[in-house]
């Protein structure tokens, strides 16, 4: 019995190192993307690279996050719930890993409209990016606390980040229109916006993980939102 009870520690002690390490990656992810935002608005061409640099170290984490459920799986043989939990933590590590991804698109586009004069969807951009962020990292702390509620509650704030990648495809195609010769930056522009949607899809997508984890239900079926033009960013 003592065995057991050391076993049983040993395991939630490496799910919590686990658990710590996806914690560090989305918080990289989450400044990332506020990173990427700000140097878009200011046109911050050092701090874009910064950001597409400091990548490395989400994907760094990643590789570390598998090596360790790995490890977990080979010497604790998790069962149930806690299987769950682990083969969670690793698909979870994978779409973080794809958040930073994002992220660094956006720090891509801002050497490409340093030039770009006042396009209206730029008002909009940045609340779309607070929304999808704050899911992101409200998705994360679910994850850790292992809150299917909470995971739940972030699935339904996605059709408000739908909404407004909508709303800005619809804007930039009309001004692209009215002003032929932007066309360029406002392409750019409608990529970020694709970029930050899917960050608001990866954040559902890992609500749904935490739910499963956590209840060993499937989450039910969620309206998919986004009703413009289909890119892939």
């Amino acid at each position: 019995m003592a065995t057991q009870g050391h076993t049983l520690k040993a395991f939630d002690e490496d799910l919590d190192r686990l658990r710590a390490l996806i914690s560090e990656m989305g918080g990289l992810a989450e400044h990332a993307i506020i990173e990427a935002m700000r140097c878009l608005a200011t046109r911050d061409l050092d701090g874009a690279h910064r950001v597409i640099e400091d990548d490395k170290k989400i994907d760094a984490l990643e590789i570390e996050t598998e090596k360790r459920v790995i490890r977990l799986i080979a010497l604790r043989a998790p069962m149930a719930g806690d299987l769950r939990d682990v083969v969670a933590a690793l698909k979870i590590s994978g779409v973080v890993e794809r958040i930073g991804d994002y992220a660094k698109n956006v720090a891509k586009r801002v050497p490409l409209l340093e030039d770009a004069g006042k396009i209206e969807p730029l008002s909009l951009l940045p609340e779309m990016a607070r929304i999808a962020t704050q899911m992101v990292h409200d998705v994360l702390n679910a994850f850790v606390n292992r809150d299917a509620e909470a995971a739940l509650k972030v699935c339904q704030r996605d059709k408000a980040v739908d909404d407004f990648y909508d709303s800005i495809f619809r804007t930039l195609l009309t001004h692209m229109m009215e002003n032929p010769h932007t066309i360029g930056q406002a392409a750019h522009l409608l990529f970020v916006a694709k970029n930050l949607e899917r960050v608001g899809d990866h954040a559902t997508n890992i609500a749904e993980m935490v739910y499963y984890a956590a209840t060993g239900q499937h989450m039910e079926q969620r309206p998919k939102g986004g009703e413009g033009l289909a890119l892939e960013a």
